[in-house]
C-alpha cells in the first residue's frame, strides 16, 4: 500500500509508527510506504524499527492543503527524501501566505501520484495517476483509460477499525473548532480508509490486479536506509580531523596556563586521557564548536553557565565552556563521555533571557541554515485537556464540562454522552497534538538536515525538526543546548546597577574568593538566599538551614538532593543525619561508603548511579549509563534498559549481596536517578549561586534591583522589593522624573519601573523617557502635559501612583487639574511654542487625601502596597510574636500572623492532600507552617492576605515551623474611595 498514516498527520491519523508496522506485520505485508500528510516526525524512527517486524520500509509525503489531497509523493532512495524535505519545508512557515501547489515540481528521485479526480492529463515519467477502489467505476470514461503504465492502486489506510475512524472524525472536529455534529465530510477521511489485508486488498481491485502490481512495481523501485547509532554531526571545522584536533589541543593547554598555576603530572594525565577518548570517539568538533559559541558570546559580553555532564571535563573547563573545575571536586569524566558509551555527550549552556536569541542567530549564521536547525518535541494530548475537547466537541456547554471533570475524578456517575467523551479521551491521550519546539536543543549535522526531516519555522523564526531529542540521538545528532535563564540576567543587571550607583567595577568570576568570603558563608549557614540563583525557594533555604553548610562543597551537594527523588526516597533526610552526626555513617553498606566517601554512602549525583551499577553490581560502563539513562523515563521502554536492569540483579546474586540488600539498592537507585543532577551540574549551578550571594552580600539593593529588573526566581515582585526593603532600602512609587522603564537605585532610594504599573501603555513610557531625556525633568504638571501627548485615562494612573509627588501637590489636586486640561478620554498633544502661552489657573478649593488611599491605589496599580500590609488589617495584631521567637515556644501552641508569601502543595503516601505555608511576619522575616490532610481540608487557604496562625512550634535540625491547627485570613479596612 503507498498511502498510510501514523497519529503524526496530526489531528488526523489514529495509529502510532508500531501500530502501522504490527498492522503490516499481521497480514503479510514485506514492504510499506509511511505517507504521512505534510509531516516527517515519524519517518526515521519507522525506518529505525521497521525491520523487527520483517518490514521493509519506504518513506513518501502525503501533500495536502487542510484535508484536501494534491498528491503522494514517495522517495526512491535518500535523495529523493531529501528533495520531498526541501520541497516541503518552505510551506510549513508560521503565519507564510504560501500554499501547496497543484502540481508537484519535477522531481528527479520521486514518484508522484495524483489522486484520480486531480491528475493532470499530461504526466512526467516518474508522475502516476492514483486509483481508489471507489474510483473504478469511473475508470472506463476517463482519460486515462487504457494508459495502464500510468495507473496505480492508490488506497489510503489512516484507521484500521470502527473506533479508529471515531477517534479520527474526533480529532477533525477539534482541529476545525466544530461540533461533531457539523463537521464537513470534506474534512474528515472516507470510512474505508482503512488498513486491508492482502485478500482484502485483492477484492477491492478485483479485474484491475495490474494496479496492484503497479503499486508494488514502485514500492520495489523504493529503498531508504540511515546510519544510526554513528557521529552524523558537524564532524570538520577545519579541512582534515587532524587540523581540527590539534587546534582543540593548542586552546586546551593556552586554556591549563588560565585555569591552574601549579598544574602537576596528574593533571596533564587526565587532559590527556581525555584527549584521547575525545579523539577516539570524534567528538573534537563538539567541543570546538561548544568553545566557538563560548567565545562568540564572552566578546558580546554574555554571561553563560556551562552545566550537565559536560563540567565532568577537565577539557571543558580550559576551554572555558563550565566554570566547574573537575579536578578540585573529583567529577567522574565517564559520566560525560566513555568509550562504550554508544550515545552521545551534550553540554547545558546557559545564557541569559536577553541574550540567548542572539547566540542561537550566531550559530545558524556561522554554520549555516542547511545544517542548523532547533529541535522538536511533540506536545500530546493530555487527559484533561483533550476531555474539555471533547466536551466541547459533543456540544456539551462549559457547565456540564465542569461537571463531568469533577464526576471522572471522583467516580461518579456518567450520562452516555459522558461515558463516550470519557471512552475517547481515555483514547485519545498521549497523542500528539501539534509540533514544539524543545527548551534549547540545536542540531548542526553534517549532511543538510532535510537529509533527515523536513522543518518548520515557529514564531521566532529558526528552522526547527519534525523530529524529538530520543529519534536525534537515535541518528546521532547530538544536540547543544542553549539555554535561556534568567539568574544570569539578575548578575549581569547588578553589575551594571552597581557600576552606576557606586561607580565600582566588579569581578564576578573570582569564585576561589567567594568560597573564602565569611559574609557569604553566613548567608548559606542561616539560608539567608532570597534572589539568589537555585538557592531561594524556601525548602532550599530550610535545607541549607538544616545543613549549617558554609562550604562549596556542601552547597554541590544541596543543589542535588533538593531534587524530588532523592529527597522523597528519604535519601535527603540520611544524608542530613550522616552530614551532622558523623557516627550515623557507621550504618551505610562498606560497599557503598567504599563508592561514595565525600556523601557518607548516598547516592546523591547521578553518577552515583553509574558508581553503584558498576562497582556494586558489576555492570560494564556501558550498561550502567543504559541504566542511569532508562531511569530519567524517556527511555525506561527501551529493551537495553530491561536487559541493564535484569543483569544488575543477576550480577548481585552472582557476588552474594542478599535480595533484601539488592533490593534496596535498586530502591534507592531508581527512585532518584531520573530527577538527580550529575555532580558538575550541581557544581555549576553552585557557581552560579556563588556569584548572587556574593553580590546579595556585598551589594544587596543593586543585586534586588537586579533580581527585581529581570522578573525571575520563586516569589513575587512584591517580594523582592520587600528584601531591598529589609535591606535598607528606601522605597518609592514610580516617578516621572526618577523612574526608568525598569526599576533603579539612586543611593538608598529605590524607584519602581513603569513596566510594573498595569496598564500603562509601552508608547506612553517610551514617550515619556524620551522627552524627559531630550529636554530633562519635568518641573509640574502643567509642564508634563505641554510637553506629552497624554490621555486623561493614562494620566490618571500616573497621577494615583503618586508620579508627580514631586509638586507637592496632593492627589487630589492634580487629578482635578488633569481633568480642566484634558477633556475626558483625549488627548491633546502640547508643543513647545515660539512664546509661551500661560495656562488659565483654577482656584480648588482643600482637598485632603485618605488614610490609606495610597495603599489602595497601589495595590489596585502595580498590584501590592508600598507599606506594610499588616497597616491594612482591619483590626491591628493581639501579639508581635514572629520568626524570632519560635525557639522558646518550642512544643507549644502559639498564635502568630503572617503575610502569604507561597504555598507548596503536595500529597501524603495515602494521597490526601496537604501543604507548607511560608509567610512574612511582623518584623519582616520569614515563618514557615505545615498543614496536614485534616487541617488543610477544615482550614483552607483564601488567597493574598494576612493570616492568623494558630499550631505548635516544631523543630527539625534547628528549623522551626509552625504545625498548623487553625487557619484564619483577616480583613483589610474598607478601601477609603468606596467606603
Amino acid at each position: 500500500m503507498l498511502n498510510n498514516h501514523t497519529y503524526y498527520s496530526l489531528k488526523y491519523g489514529v495509529m502510532s509508527e508500531q501500530d502501522l508496522l504490527e498492522q503490516a506485520q499481521i497480514h503479510g505485508f514485506k514492504t510499506l510506504a509511511l505517507t504521512d500528510i505534510n509531516n516527517t516526525s515519524a519517518a526515521l524512527n519507522f525506518v529505525r524499527i521497521a525491520h523487527r517486524y520483517g518490514v521493509r520500509p519506504v518513506l513518501g509525503i502525503d501533500f495536502r492543503r487542510g484535508a484536501d489531497q494534491h498528491f503522494v509523493a514517495l522517495a526512491h532512495d535518500n535523495d529523493g527524501w531529501y528533495e520531498l524535505n526541501r520541497f516541503l519545508s518552505p510551506f510549513l512557515v508560521y503565519e507564510t501566505d504560501r500554499e501547496l501547489p497543484d502540481r508537484a515540481p519535477a522531481f528527479e528521485h520521486v514518484s508522484v501520484i495524483y489522486p484520480f479526480a486531480k491528475a493532470p492529463t499530461k504526466l512526467r515519467p516518474n508522475e502516476y495517476v492514483g486509483i481508489g477502489p471507489r474510483d473504478l467505476n469511473k475508470l472506463t470514461f476517463s482519460p486515462f483509460n487504457g494508459r495502464k503504465d500510468k495507473l496505480v492502486a492508490l488506497h489510503t489506510a489512516t484507521f484500521r477499525h470502527k473506533r479508529d475512524y471515531n477517534a479520527h472524525r474526533l480529532l477533525r472536529a477539534i482541529d476545525n473548532n466544530a461540533l461533531l455534529s457539523k463537521l464537513p465530510k470534506s474534512e474528515e477521511a472516507h470510512p474505508d480508509d482503512r488498513f486491508l489485508d492482502k485478500q482484502q486488498l485483492r477484492a477491492a481491485y478485483n479485474g484491475h490486479e495490474y494496479l496492484l502490481e503497479k503499486a508494488e512495481a514502485l514500492l520495489e523501485h523504493c529503498s531508504i536506509s540511515f546510519s544510526f547509532g554513528i557521529n552524523n554531526n558537524l564532524k570538520r571545522l577545519a579541512d582534515t580531523a587532524e587540523e581540527d584536533f590539534a587546534q582543540l589541543r593548542k586552546l586546551t593547554y593556552e586554556g591549563v596556563k588560565y585555569r591552574y598555576k601549579n598544574p602537576d603530572d596528574a593533571l596533564f594525565d587526565r587532559i590527556q586521557m581525555e584527549l584521547d577518548i575525545i579523539e577516539q570517539k570524534d567528538y573534537t568538533s563538539y567541543f570546538l564548536i561548544s568553545w566557538d559559541l563560548i567565545h562568540y558570546a564572552k566578546s558580546k559580553g554574555y554571561f553563560h553557565v556551562g552545566r550537565g555532564s559536560g563540567a565532568n571535563s577537565v577539557v571543558a573547563y580550559c576551554l572555558g565552556i563550565t566554570d566547574v573545575d573537575p579536578i578540585e571536586l573529583d567529577l567522574y569524566f565517564e559520566r560525560f563521555i566513555n568509550l562504550y558509551r554508544e550515545n552521545p555527550p551534550d553540554f547545558d549552556l546557559d545564557f541569559s533571557w536577553t541574550d540567548r536569541d542572539d547566540v542561537t542567530h550566531y550559530l545558524f549564521n556561522k554554520y549555516g541554515r542547511e545544517r542548523t536547525t532547533l529541535l522538536a518535541t511533540y506536545i500530546t494530548f493530555q487527559f484533561k485537556s483533550v476531555l474539555r475537547e471533547l466536551g466541547k466537541v459533543f456540544g456539551l456547554p462549559k457547565h456540564e464540562i465542569d461537571s463531568l471533570q469533577q464526576k471522572v475524578k471522583y467516580n461518579g456517575r456518567l450520562d452516555e454522552i459522558e461515558q463516550l467523551v470519557l471512552r475517547y479521551s481515555q483514547y485519545i491521550h498521549g497523542f500528539p497534538s501539534h509540533l514544539s519546539v524543545h527548551a534549547g536543543g540545536i542540531l548542526i549535522s553534517e549532511r543538510p538536515v532535510h537529509y533527515y526531516t523536513a522543518t518548520y519555522v515557529p514564531p521566532k523564526g529558526f528552522e526547527t525538526t519534525h523530529f524529538d531529542m530520543v529519534i536525534a540521538e537515535d541518528m546521532g545528532l547530538y544536540k547543544f543546548d542553549i539555554l535561556s535563564q534568567r539568574g544570569l540576567g539578575h548578575i549581569r543587571d547588578t553589575l551594571d546597577e552597581v557600576k552606576r550607583n557606586r561607580g565600582v567595577d566588579l569581578d564576578i568570576h573570582d569564585i576561589p574568593g567567594f568560597k573564602k568570603d565569611p559574609a557569604i558563608k553566613e548567608l548559606l549557614r542561616v539560608g539567608r538566599t532570597m534572589g539568589c540563583f537555585y538557592v531561594e525557594s524556601p525548602a532550599m533555604r530550610q535545607l541549607l538551614h538544616k545543613l549549617g553548610t558554609d562550604d562549596y562543597s556542601g552547597l554541590v551537594a544541596a543543589s542535588s538532593i533538593i531534587r524530588p527523588g532523592v529527597s522523597q526516597s528519604g535519601m535527603m533526610r540520611e544524608y542530613i543525619l550522616r552530614h551532622r552526626f558523623p557516627e550515623k555513617r557507621k550504618e551505610a553498606h562498606p560497599v557503598m561508603q567504599e563508592i561514595m566517601p565525600d556523601t557518607f554512602g548516598v547516592m546523591v549525583y547521578q553518577e552515583d548511579v553509574i558508581k553503584v551499577a558498576h562497582y556494586f553490581a558489576g555492570l560494564t560502563l556501558g550498561e550502567a549509563d543504559v541504566l542511569r539513562r532508562g531511569m530519567s523515563g524517556k527511555y525506561r521502554s527501551r529493551e537495553e534498559f530491561a536487559r541493564a536492569r535484569e543483569k544488575f540483579f543477576s550480577n548481585c546474586r552472582e557476588k552474594g549481596y542478599g535480595e533484601e540488600l539488592t533490593a534496596e539498592v535498586w530502591r534507592q537507585t531508581e527512585s532518584f536517578a531520573g530527577y538527580a543532577f550529575a555532580k558538575g551540574h550541581s557544581a555549576s549551578y553552585a557557581v552560579e549561586s556563588y556569584q548572587s550571594l556574593f553580590l546579595k552580600a556585598h551589594y544587596p539593593l543593586e543585586f534586588m534591583v537586579g533580581v527585581i529588573n529581570n522578573f525571575g526566581g520563586f516569589y513575587r515582585t512584591e517580594f523582592y522589593v520587600h528584601e531591598a526593603r529589609m535591606g535598607g532600602a528606601n522605597i518609592c512609587a514610580p516617578c516621572v522624573n526618577k523612574s526608568r522603564h525598569e526599576t533603579t537605585i539612586y543611593g538608598h532610594d529605590l524607584f519602581l519601573g513603569f513596566q510594573h504599573m498595569k496598564s500603562l501603555e509601552q508608547r506612553m513610557i517610551r514617550q515619556l523617557l524620551a522627552e524627559r531625556n531630550a529636554a530633562g525633568p519635568f518641573t509640574d504638571l502643567e509642564d508634563f502635559l505641554r510637553r506629552i501627548s497624554i490621555s486623561l485615562e493614562q494620566l490618571r494612573l500616573l497621577v494615583r501612583v503618586g508620579a508627580f509627588r514631586f509638586t507637592g501637590k496632593s492627589k487630589k489636586e492634580l487629578l482635578w487639574e488633569a481633568h480642566m486640561h484634558l477633556s475626558e478620554g483625549k488627548s491633546k498633544p502640547r508643543k513647545h511654542e515660539l512664546f509661551e502661552i500661560r495656562q488659565k489657573k483654577y482656584d480648588l478649593p482643600p482637598l485632603n487625601g485618605c488614610d490609606h488611599e495610597a495603599a489602595f491605589d497601589e495595590l489596585e496599580i502595580i498590584g501590592f502596597p508600598l507599606v506594610a500590609p499588616y497597616e491594612l488589617l482591619k483590626t491591628p495584631p493581639k501579639n508581635k510574636l514572629g520568626a524570632s521567637g519560635l525557639p522558646e515556644f518550642f512544643g507549644k501552641r502559639i498564635e502568630v500572623y503572617g503575610y502569604l508569601v507561597t504555598i507548596k502543595d503536595t500529597k501524603t503516601k495515602s494521597g490526601k492532600r496537604m501543604h507548607f505555608g511560608t509567610w512574612v511576619d511582623q518584623n519582616g522575616l520569614f515563618i514557615d507552617s505545615v498543614h496536614f490532610p485534616p487541617q488543610a481540608e477544615k482550614h483552607p487557604f483564601k488567597g493574598r492576605g494576612i493570616y492568623r496562625i494558630a499550631g505548635k512550634v516544631t523543630e527539625e535540625f534547628g528549623c522551626y515551623a509552625i504545625d498548623c491547627k487553625e487557619l484564619e485570613k483577616l480583613p483589610y479596612v474598607e478601601d477609603p474611595r468606596y467606603a
